[in-house]
């Protein structure tokens, strides 16, 4: 959308549905990635997060300011992260893992979640959805909401430290290759930041998420499409 901007090649309707789902990401979304995390540890018997505060969906608990700018203006952004304790887990590198693919996995929820309440909507009205302007705008935002979800669930999968990936990686690592990706997560993080904003994975992370995305589109689909034709 940034991109589109720039160019000029963007519509008054467009960038209002983009900012309506990028608000709703950052104040409900995000809050939803991190809660996951926190109620998976606590689950597995980690209470660090809940004692503090980090187990509530409340915005306030999880927004970090510069990640949510960087939600709004390069696509993707984050959270303050939370707190967890694998030593609190009875296998901690598993633990650990577990903990970290809730998030990306509440992620994909959302997004297939956004896309069957549209399917749902535009059943329902389909001449408002294909032939008002605010119908198409709705449906703009859908589109935006749940390629935003993916997006940030497929980003997040990246294993590199400090993201979830980088969790899910170390349980199949040795513990010395663990503390050393820690000890040098800056760097890691450093390279990460330079290889995004020079293109370098974009043909990855874009396969991926289209990948992802068609796939929960089609299962969201399917069963909307299965009663509409009973009726």
């Amino acid at each position: 959308m940034l991109q589109q901007i720039l160019h000029g090649s963007f519509s008054i309707t467009n960038v209002v549905a983009y900012l309506v789902a990028v608000l709703l990401i950052i104040f409900l979304i995000l809050p939803f990635h991190e809660w996951a995390h926190a109620f998976v540890a606590y689950l597995l018997g980690d209470k660090e997060a809940k004692m503090r505060g980090r187990l509530t969906l409340n915005p306030v608990s999880h927004i970090d300011i510069v990640g949510a700018l960087a939600m709004i203006f390069v696509g993707f952004g984050w959270a303050k992260p939370v707190p967890i304790n694998p030593n609190n887990f009875k296998n901690p590198k598993v633990g650990m893992a577990i903990c970290s693919l809730a998030g990306p996995i509440a992620n994909l929820v959302a997004g297939y979640l956004g896309l069957v309440i549209y399917y749902i909507l535009a059943f329902c009205f389909p001449t408002f959805f294909f032939l008002n302007e605010i119908g198409i705008a709705i449906k703009s935002f859908f589109a935006f909401y749940a390629s935003c979800n993916v997006s940030l669930a497929v980003f997040n999968l990246i294993p590199i430290p400090p993201l979830d990936g980088s969790k899910i990686l170390f349980a199949f690592l040795p513990y010395k290759a663990i503390a050393f990706m820690t000890k040098y997560q800056t760097v890691f993080s450093l390279a990460l930041i330079f290889v995004l904003f020079t293109g370098g994975l974009s043909n990855v992370l874009g396969f991926a998420t289209n990948g992802i995305f068609s796939f929960l589109n089609d299962i969201a689909y399917a069963p909307v499409n299965f009663f509409a034709g009973l009726f």
